[in-house]
């Protein structure tokens, strides 16, 4: 009689087990409530289409043209500097430096950042070391290092992915580890340090997976930090002068003279840093959110 009434028990366990999706799946379908995550995803995804069809949107940016200072119009959309040539092709072309910096940095930035944050965080005579390392880098001048560095080595596009790389792992690799330092302190992890002496198959295994949200959280805002970043020193005449970009615009907009006159000349660069930024920051909140099952949406 026993084994009858936990027949059917055991079954219905089995089935709502059965009936909870993944959780890739669930955190998907919470993101799609969000409208302001889908949102700053498709305009994320327009910028990545841009930057990678500028030959077909625009034409290359010219070294001169004959309307100098000219407001936007039918013939010139977004209008022409101080050297007549089109602000428009511009922005289109400066944005495959910005999302190639954006996606170099980062990724260089995600990755020795993670690994410095799983291995302290797994051997934990390390972690007092990379804590240490962390915080004294966090606390130093990021802007003027940046600046001095950039001005030292001279300006490239590598050299800026380097720069802002360098200078952007310590905070993912404090976001990561703080996750990490709770997953291998975890049930499951003992249980496999006793199938297997191998840390790296553990943290291959076991470790990253289970941070791998919390990177992809990085990923995003990594990503709009080097963009300002590079931006910044562009604007500063520290960026590649032979490749064109948001900041480069900027900087010779105020060369020229003509920042304050020419308004056009700084809104519209301004405008495509601000929505891949603000784009990157939505997508990281919503997302963060999705996957949080006490905020999922009934």
């Amino acid at each position: 009689m026993t084994e009858l009434i936990a027949a059917p028990a055991v079954q219905g366990a089995e089935h709502v087990a059965s009936e909870q999706p993944r959780p890739a799946v669930a955190t998907w379908r919470s993101f799609r409530r969000e409208p302001l995550g889908v949102i700053a995803m498709v305009v994320l995804a327009a910028l990545v289409f841009v930057a990678l069809a500028a030959p077909l949107l625009a034409h290359e940016p010219a070294s001169y043209g004959q309307a100098v200072l000219r407001a936007p119009s039918a013939a010139h959309i977004f209008g022409t500097d101080s050297l007549g040539r089109d602000v428009y092709s511009e922005v289109v072309w400066g944005t495959r430096q910005s999302m190639l910096v954006a996606v170099s940095a980062s990724f260089i930035a995600i990755a020795f950042g993670t690994l410095i944050a799983v291995v302290g965080a797994y051997f934990r005579r390390l972690d007092a070391v990379v804590s240490i390392i962390v915080d004294l880098t966090l606390s130093l001048p990021v802007l003027p290092l940046m600046i001095l560095v950039a001005a030292l080595v001279g300006p490239s596009t590598g050299t800026i992915i380097v720069v802002v790389a360098a200078f952007s792992w310590p905070e993912v690799t404090r976001i990561v580890r703080a996750q990490a330092l709770t997953v291998v302190n975890l049930p499951y992890v003992d249980a496999a340090r006793l199938m297997t002496t191998s840390p790296v198959w553990i943290i291959v295994r076991h470790v990253l997976p289970a941070v791998t949200p919390v990177i992809v959280v990085s990923v995003v805002v990594t990503a709009s930090r080097a963009v300002l970043s590079a931006a910044g020193l562009a604007f500063l005449g520290l960026g590649d002068p032979n490749v064109w970009s948001w900041g480069r615009i900027l900087f010779e907009a105020q060369q020229s003279g003509a920042m304050s006159s020419a308004w056009w000349l700084t809104l519209f660069p301004s405008l495509a840093i601000l929505v891949l930024v603000l784009s990157a920051t939505l997508l990281a909140i919503s997302y963060n959110d999705a996957r949080n099952p006490r905020l999922r949406r009934r």
